[in-house]
């Protein structure tokens, strides 16, 4: 622990010596070894020993925005199921399984069929198929260990393991021992290449229960689903990433089956490998592993752009909940110049106690109860959003909160921010960047991230010394560009006797 502190300090002194931080940069893009293996797929790694272990992350360039229309939630979904186990994981008798399980897939789709029909449906036989699905899944759990991988990594040593999918791209890792690399590397590449869609139908109704707790009776989740679908009315970021659930409720193996092909392409594949490693020896067991994982064939589903935003869209949530809003203007993804700008904005808007944001909102006026910006939701591959989430505090109302929130942003237009501003934020923004240079996991996560979105995880390393250069006017000019009121969504939860009242005045 000692010898770390002393990493740490001397990394801080290091780069805060720096003009702007470009120094530490270079020393990163030094010891970063970068190399594609034969069948495409990007293996990045980084040598740190100061303790024995590892962070393994795999990322795949395939989200939600990849799914089929109709098919919402797929990408989600399969990230579920590639927990389930393979033929060699979790299995006790794979050939008598896999018959089984051929008829719980044949069973469960007549099932699907008939309720799709609605009132139409015959009552007798979707009773009679239901039964018979259940009495077959009953059977099956006869066949397979369940949550094998989880044990598996548990009995040696696994931290943090876990998935997520996100609108772009999906992520599995875990931080293990070091002598552990080849179980994970053969675990992961088998449940990648070999995956059993064990429990299929269980853990769609375990999904269906999933979007209800987080969206259908969660305010925050409601309010940013209807946010969403009202700032993207073409590209998919405005469908949730956990799906419709007129889509979910009828999803099948086959859509899933669609879903995981996108995966099996290694050139949309990164490996990021960060710790106590031999990188000639992790490389081989890696090539060994993954280099079966083939190019995959081209996909050439096509992603509508959204249309250029001409004017405010507003859209109101009812929700029997307290008051709260979100605020989104369309701007381009990384690496545009604008985004950079806009990262600085965020931090001086709404990072830390003396933002502009909270300071003059939370603290002073004490109009709001929260308050914070996000530069780049939901997501970056494509086009996104500069964002605002704020909660009134009573009795002000969401009315009084956006009005305030719109005066500080034309300020920003009017007025360029104060050279002090700037340089706090440029100050807390180099201290975030040091804070995520001391953890395995967290630069696993970033240079595999911004490699697999940008093609070159550089972007994370020179990050600082384009964030150094940006200036009051650039940021002025980015808010007069995006931050304008024809270029904004609005979304407002109101809850319903608010609602009425205005709903009152108004036909008064």
């Amino acid at each position: 622990m000692l010898i770390r502190n002393r990493f740490c300090l001397a990394l801080v002194l290091f780069i805060c010596l720096s003009a702007n931080g470009s120094a530490a940069a270079f020393d990163l893009e030094k010891r970063v070894i970068k190399t594609r293996l034969p069948n495409g797929l990007t293996v990045l790694m980084l040598e740190r020993h100061f303790s024995p272990t590892v962070s393994l992350y795999i990322r795949h360039r395939v989200g939600a925005v990849d799914e089929v229309k109709g098919q919402s939630g797929a990408a989600h979904f399969l990230e579920h199921m590639m927990f389930k186990g393979t033929p060699t994981i979790g299995a006790k008798n794979f050939a008598a399984e896999k018959k089984l399980l051929a008829q719980i897939e044949q069973t469960g789709r007549a099932l699907d069929g008939e309720r799709r029909k609605g009132e139409k449906g015959n009552r007798r036989r979707i009773e009679r198929l239901a039964s018979s699905l259940k009495r077959l899944q009953d059977e099956h759990r006869r066949y397979y260990v369940p949550n094998e991988i989880d044990r598996l990594y548990t009995e040696n040593g696994g931290l943090q393991m876990n998935a997520s999918t996100g609108q772009d791209v999906t992520t599995y890792f875990v931080n293990l021992p070091a002598n552990k690399i080849e179980l994970w590397a053969r675990i992961e590449s088998d449940r990648l290449l070999n995956p059993v869609f064990r429990d299929f139908y269980t853990e769609r109704d375990v999904i269906l229960e999933e979007r209800r707790q987080t969206i259908e009776t969660s305010p925050d989740g409601k309010l940013f689903e209807a946010f969403l679908g009202e700032a993207y009315r073409v590209h998919p970021y405005g469908v949730p990433i956990i799906g419709l659930p007129e889509d979910l409720r009828f999803l099948n193996p086959q859509a899933i089956r669609h879903m995981h092909k996108k995966y099996l392409r290694a050139e949309h594949m990164v490996i990021a490998v960060v710790g106590d490693i031999d990188p000639d020896k992790t490389l081989a067991l890696i090539n060994r592993y993954f280099g079966r994982v083939p190019r995959g064939v081209a996909q050439n589903d096509a992603i509508p752009a959204e249309p250029p935003q001409r004017e405010e869209r507003k859209v109101e949530v009812p929700f029997d909940a307290n008051p709260s809003l979100a605020i989104g203007f369309h701007k381009p993804a990384p690496p545009s110049d604008d985004d950079y700008a806009l990262d600085v904005l965020e931090t001086i808007l709404s990072k830390g106690r003396t933002s502009r944001l909270y300071a003059g909102l939370v603290l002073d006026k004490k109009i709001a109860d929260s308050i914070s910006v996000h530069n780049g939701m939901p997501a970056a591959r494509y086009p996104n959003l500069f964002t605002i989430f704020a909660r009134p505090r009573h009795p002000h109302t969401n009315d009084e909160l956006l009005d305030a929130v719109f005066h500080e942003l034309e300020d920003i237009r009017e007025n360029p921010v104060s050279e002090r501003e700037l340089a706090k934020a440029k100050n807390q923004m180099k201290m975030d960047y040091i804070r995520s240079l001391d953890s395995n996991a967290e630069l696993a996560s970033i240079l595999s991230y911004y490699e697999l979105l940008l093609g070159n995880y550089r972007y994370f390393s020179t990050y600082l010394s384009r964030i150094h250069r940006i200036t009051a006017q650039e940021i002025q000019k980015a808010a007069q560009k995006y931050l304008v009121a024809e270029n904004r969504t609005i979304a407002v939860l109101i809850p319903p006797v608010a609602k009425k009242k205005v709903t009152d005045q108004n036909e008064q």
